[in-house]
């Protein structure tokens, strides 16, 4: 499946920003679907995740509520709606898929086959 990011921007702390991530090439229902970011001189990290099976999601603890990922199988698109954000939010936010994920790894970026071309998210205080 091929992915497409979008949505990011300069936002200030407090703010909100929704990121999306547009899908093709695959049946979107029977992908887990994830967003990861990478900030300046640090690994990749997990934020958020949705499972295939009866979309359960999941979120990293920093999200602390602030985050909500959705996603829309009638328009192939998953979503990362941002609240609260704070300026260590600042980051390369990237979309994920996989059709073979086992929810075990759901957290983890090296079960994820598919990855879109990641949008910048900056928050500034």
């Amino acid at each position: 499946v091929q992915l497409q990011a979008s949505g990011g921007g300069l936002a200030q702390a407090g703010g909100s920003l929704r990121l999306s991530c547009a899908a093709c090439g695959a049946t979107f229902r029977q992908y887990s679907m994830g967003w990861f970011r990478q900030a300046p001189g640090k690994e990749r990290e997990f934020v958020a995740a949705s499972w295939r099976g009866g979309g359960h999601t999941y979120y990293a603890d920093f999200v602390e509520g602030r985050f909500t990922i959705s996603k829309d199988n009638a328009k192939n698109t998953v979503y990362l709606q941002m609240s609260s954000l704070k300026p260590e939010d600042t980051a390369v936010y990237y979309c994920a898929g996989s059709s073979s994920l086992i929810l075990s790894m759901i957290r983890d970026s090296r079960a994820y086959r598919s990855w879109g071309q990641g949008t910048q998210v900056t928050v500034s205080s």
